[in-house]
């Protein structure tokens, strides 16, 4: 029998069909067992950005987001090395996750209803809580974003920042025009050089950035915050162990901070520890990799690769030598014993 159909009907399941094949590929294996038979990680990052995803002069990846790549290689293979590093265009990088170009991303992405339910991916737990703001010059005499109204504002296309822009601007019928931009070093030349009165994008982004401004002095970030903007890594959706993986990779670096077990000290609280709690993360009391697929030592190897996270805040968001300065003492991304949000549930 011949079914016939329409040419229209036939390009649309041959898209599809395209778009979800590397998806697939990877599923059928599980993300895994595929990354282990790879014998690296392929992590997707952005283009250059201070304190989360940035190259030294030897074209090494360093950064918040870096870590988080670099610590769930070491809990697969026991190295932190063992990691491509994609850099990624904001307007692609929810496609190379999906379609399985990339195992994990992990680049100042903000976790959103519509992102996480319609693009096939997953997001883990938030790595840095973040707001939008704006940038303005420090003779401009502006001191709140209600008084940028007709102003013309730099912004990142296909991002979040670029939606919260258009919202606040209806909000308090400011009439903003924005002028968008896909790479943030042109916005930014763009802005310095007088072509729009202000940049809007999150706070610790523009700081980093401003940093880089001929004269950082000239320019002021204004005190209101426009949005929330948890960022979180994320993951394919159909994957759970892939997940689990990734997610308590992230945990074991908040649990690590809260046990006071750093990269200098994990060998002798391996070795020492009298605190169960030390000893079941370190894999000397427990079987919780067996669940994961890993080996024993996953979480040991984690901490002593890249540390616990506060000990990579303060290298690369804090006070550290490649950092951008922004305090965490009093803000959300403090531990939650401390009043912020970074808080794991019980590895036991």
């Amino acid at each position: 029998m011949i079914i016939k159909t329409n040419s229209a009907s036939l390009i649309a399941v041959a898209a599809a069909a395209m778009a979800v094949s590397g998806a697939t590929a990877v599923s059928a294996a599980g993300t895994l067992d595929t990354v282990k038979e790879r014998g690296h990680l392929r992590c997707q990052v952005g283009p250059p950005s201070p304190g989360f995803y940035n190259l030294d002069s030897e074209g090494n990846w360093y950064g918040l987001d870096v870590s988080i790549c670099q610590a769930v290689a070491a809990a697969i293979f026991g190295s932190k090395d063992a990691v491509e590093f994609q850099s990624v265009s904001s307007q692609a990088r929810f496609t190379a996750l999906a379609n399985g170009d990339s195992d994990m991303l992990s680049r100042t992405a903000t976790w959103t209803m519509s992102r996480d339910t319609q693009l096939g991916i997953d997001f883990l737990p938030p790595i840095f809580y973040d707001g939008q703001g704006f940038t303005v010059r420090a003779d401009s005499g502006i001191t709140s974003a209600l008084e940028l109204k007709g102003a013309k504002v730099c912004v990142k296309t296909g991002s979040t920042s670029e939606l919260n822009l258009t919202d606040f601007s209806r909000l308090h019928d400011l009439k903003i025009s924005q002028v968008t931009f896909e790479d943030f070093n042109v916005r930014d030349d763009t802005y310095v050089n007088g072509g729009c009165d202000a940049v809007s994008n999150d706070k610790s982004s523009m700081a980093g950035n401003n940093a880089a401004f001929p004269v950082p002095a000239d320019h002021i970030i204004l005190p209101e915050t426009l949005s929330k903007e948890p960022l979180a890594p994320a993951v394919r959706q159909g994957d759970s162990q892939w997940r689990d993986v990734v997610q308590w990779s992230i945990y074991t670096l908040i649990t690590a901070e809260e046990l006071g077990v750093t990269k200098a000290n994990v060998d002798d609280m391996k070795a020492n520890s009298t605190n169960p709690s030390v000893l079941r993360m370190l894999g000397g009391e427990s079987n919780l990799n067996e669940g994961l697929g890993l080996e024993t030592d996953w979480a040991y190897n984690i901490i002593k690769s890249v540390g616990n996270y506060g000990e990579i805040y303060d290298a690369y968001i804090g006070s550290g030598e490649q950092a951008i300065g922004i305090k965490r003492a009093g803000t959300l991304n403090a531990l939650w014993t401390e009043g912020g949000l970074m808080y794991s549930p019980p590895m036991r």
